[in-house]
Formats: structure tokens, sequence, C-alpha cells
């Protein structure tokens, strides 16, 4: 039509084309959030999505690809398109993830079931460590704290309603400090840990604080409602392990057995034999000891101070479930309370425990930027999913993955913290990667047989005792993994720095 301003045929083609060669926003948002997205982009379009948006000739080598300019045909062509990548044309580098540093790791003592922690809160529990981070780290800013995340197991009691921010408050971090709590059972506070180095390695934080905590003492009882309108029936479950409001779908899929049931199934299926059970657990209980006797688990433990009616507080400094003096023969001896002829006992079983622990970690341009010194580096975390009746298991598959993740074998590891949930699964885990039941580099101070599983804590507590282990010995890479209920594993890398 005369006068009118609509662009021409050829100016209606040409426009895509001007638009095109100016860099796409999402290639300047990957520099610095999304360094995948950026290789996605760069790479040449599938036969689908060229079929999809058939274009124009390139415009610098003539190809009728499905490119529209020059710098899409060099990535669909680059053989025969001159023309460069955007990225290189304007001297760019592919955008790396950042490093998740750990600076410090700090841990409560692991108390007794009704012992010496019993009577402090899960939330006053987990503001312990973290008010140590800040009493150890005056130079740093607090309100720089991007996020707070902490495992914790059970939920179901004082450690309701996000105990992580709870316990950021109580410790004394500025309330605009976040916090979140998450629950992968068992695996809970080493899922915190790789949930906070995600954030930092993609950018979106620069400092975090991530650990766990459990209160298996103060586990309450809970009832839930009568399904009835005006019903009287109610179901009393003990929170403090296992199942609760069991979904019969769950069941009659899946089973639902109890975690010695499932040691025991795994005793079975893999022949682990009470005797050798028994071996793996005294030792345990005498590494401890003697990691105790030369002061090595008191580097990672930082003193509670309990207040009394009367008199001075009482200050607990060490880990109160060892047991040192513990014989074979004691072991011998005991039961097996959870199958009739079975293996698994008191004695070969971890401990129900209380505790917490709490890490301080940063990217590597935060650690720049408030002169924090890193003393190790996440290299790598994955997880996966087993059998639930077998669930001790589950670190198998979790490290095999975390490995192939890494590109490291079992050869390139001088720790290794395997959570001893119990005796018959640690040793499952062991002889199915193909490592001794006396293998040196595990658990060199113990494991959770002798110090104990606070549930929530554990995980966070094998990443702080590797870390310290590392530091002893001059290693580079350990592995922390463990069994997770309803059927998981989870593993991380560590680095010393």
């Amino acid at each position: 039509m005369a006068g009118s301003s609509s662009p021409s045929p050829t100016r209606r083609l040409l426009l895509p084309v001007t638009a095109m060669t100016r860099p796409p926003w999402r290639w300047a948002a990957a520099l610095t959030t999304w360094p995948r997205r950026c290789a996605m982009t760069c790479s040449p379009p599938t036969p689908a999505r060229s079929a999809a948006k058939a274009a124009p000739a390139c415009t610098t080598c003539a190809s009728t690809t499905s490119a529209v300019s020059w710098w899409r045909c060099s990535m669909a062509n680059p053989t025969k398109c001159a023309a460069p990548c955007w990225r290189r044309r304007h001297n760019m580098t592919e955008p790396t993830l950042a490093d998740a540093l750990i600076i410090d790791a700090v841990r409560t003592p692991i108390g007794r079931y009704a012992g010496a922690l019993s009577g402090v809160r899960a939330d006053d529990l987990a503001a312990i460590p973290l008010k140590a981070l800040i009493q150890r780290h005056p130079e740093l800013d607090w309100k720089a704290i991007d996020d707070v995340i902490l495992g914790c197991a059970n939920q179901a009691g004082e450690d309701n309603r996000n105990v992580a921010h709870m316990a950021s408050l109580l410790a004394g971090l500025p309330m605009e400090v976040p916090g979140t709590t998450i629950n992968r059972l068992c695996g809970s506070g080493l899922d915190a840990i790789g949930n906070a180095a995600r954030a930092l390695r993609c950018g979106e934080a620069g400092l975090m604080l991530a650990g766990g905590v459990e209160s298996m003492s103060r586990a309450p009882f809970v009832m839930g409602k009568s399904e009835q309108a005006f019903g009287r029936a109610a179901e009393l479950f003990d929170t403090t392990i296992g199942w609760r409001f069991v979904n019969p779908l769950m069941k009659a899929a899946y089973g639902t057995d109890s975690m010695p049931e499932t040691a025991e199934n795994v005793a079975e299926q893999f022949g682990i034999s009470r005797v050798d059970q028994d071996a793996f657990a005294l030792r345990s209980q005498h590494k401890a000891a003697a990691a105790q006797a030369c002061g090595r688990l008191a580097q990672e433990i930082v003193p509670v101070e309990i207040p009394q009616r009367k008199g001075p507080a009482k200050r607990v400094e060490h880990d109160e479930h060892p047991r040192g003096d513990t014989t074979l023969e004691q072991l011998a001896r005991l039961g097996t309370p959870f199958r009739e002829g079975g293996s698994v006992t008191a004695g070969n079983a971890s401990g129900v425990n209380d505790g917490a622990c709490a890490l301080l970690l940063a990217s590597s341009a935060a650690a720049r930027r408030h002169g924090l010194k890193a003393r190790g580096r996440i290299v790598g975390m994955a997880v996966a999913g087993v059998e639930p009746r077998l669930m001790g298991i589950g670190p198998v598959p979790a490290t095999r993955k975390v490995l192939e993740l890494t590109g490291l074998s079992l050869a390139d590891l001088d720790v290794i913290e395997l959570n001893e949930a119990f005796a018959a699964q640690g040793l499952a885990v062991l002889r199915e990667l193909g490592l001794a039941d006396d293998d040196p580099r595990v658990n060199r101070n113990g494991g959770a047989i002798a110090l104990g599983h606070p549930l929530g804590m554990s995980g966070a507590r094998l990443v702080t005792t590797a870390l310290h282990e590392l530091e002893a010995t001059a290693g580079r890479y350990a592995l922390c993994t463990m069994c997770i209920g309803v059927g998981q594993g989870i593993a991380m890398v560590i680095e010393r720095l």
C-alpha cells in the first residue's frame, strides 16, 4: 500500500539477520550464571531444530544450512565457514565453575542417648558450632553469608519449623542471613554441604554455612489424628528412629523393614558373618579410643557448656559413645534381638546420639574478597537409589557415581570416611568396592559404631573428620559416604588445599 511504513519483503527477511548478529542475551547470562547454557548454545543444532527453522544462506560462506548469519553458520559448519564463533571473535573464553572451598569445620562432641547433651534442645545444639565459627573468624562480615543450610532427619519436635534459621538467629547471626533445613534422613548433613557447594560453584552464592544437627535423646512421641470426624482411635509413634505413619501402598510394594532388619538383610545377602561384624566393630572402638587418647578428635570439637542448677556449668569436651575397653568376648555375648538367629547386635551397630556440626564454605572470589584461607575443596557429590530393604548397600553405587563424576579412582583416595550404620553394611560396602575389611584408609579414627550416629549431623561430621585427617596425614583426596534409610546412598569427594 502506498505510504505504508511496513517493511518490504526484502527488509522483513533482513531484520532477523541484523538482530541475530548481536550476541543473544542468554549468552551474556551464561557468562556469569549458567556456564552450561553457553556450551548448549554453541553446539551444532540438531536435525530436528534445523528442519524446523529453515533460513536464508549464511552471509559469509553462502551455505544454505539453517544458519541465518555467519556466527551461527560457523558453529554449524566449523570446517566450511571461515567466520569465527562470536565468543572467539570477541576473544572470550568458556566460563568455568567456581570452586566450593572449605574454610573451616567444627562440631560438638557426640553425646550418648540420654547422656550429657540430652538436656540441650536441638536448635540450641545447632547454634553451638555456628557460634564457634563466628568467634573463630572475627574478620568476616557475617551479613555477607548468603544462606545457612542444615540437615536434620527428625524435625518432629524442638527441631521443627526450620531449625537452621532458628539456630542461626540463636547463634547471633544477623537477621538478614536466611536459613533452610533439608531432610535426606541419615544423609541430611552431607546433602546440606553438597547443596551449599552447588550454589557456590554456579555463582548464586559467595559465602555459605552448612552442616547438620540431631538430638535423638529429645525426639518426641507423635500421635496422628483419627481418620474419623469424631473418632477416638489414634496411633502413637516414637520418632527417635525408623518408620512412622506408614503408607500401606509403600509397605505392600517395598516392605517397611526397620533399620536393623535391613542390616540383617544385607548380612544374609552378602554373606557377612557375625564374627566378621564383631571384629569390625572392635576395630572401630579401638581406633576411636586411640584417637581420643592422642587428642586427634579434640581438634575438630568445640566444647559445650551446659548450665547447672547449682555450681558452675558442666563442660562436655569429648565424645561420650566410644567404649575403648570393649573386647571381642563381650561383643560375642550380645544377643541378636532384631531377628532370631541373626547377626546384628547393639555392639556391632551404630549408636543413637546427639550432636551438631557446621562448616564455613566460600567461593574462590568470596574467599579472596574476605581474606579467608581455604583448607579444602569440595570436588563433587553424588546420590544413588537402592532397594529399600537393602538400604545399607547404598554407598556402593553412590561412590562409583561420584568417582566417575570427578574422574578419580579408589586408588586416588588417601582417606575414606564410611559411616558405620552397621558393621554388616560397612563390610558389604567395602567388599563390593574391592576394599579390604581393614583397609588403613577407612575410618582411621573410628566410625559411627564407636563415635555414634546423630542422624542429621553424621554426614557433616564425616567431612569435618576427613578434612582434619587429610591435614594430619598430608593426604590429598578423601571420600565421605553413607547409606540412607528407605534405600539411598550418598558420597562426596573433598580435596585438601
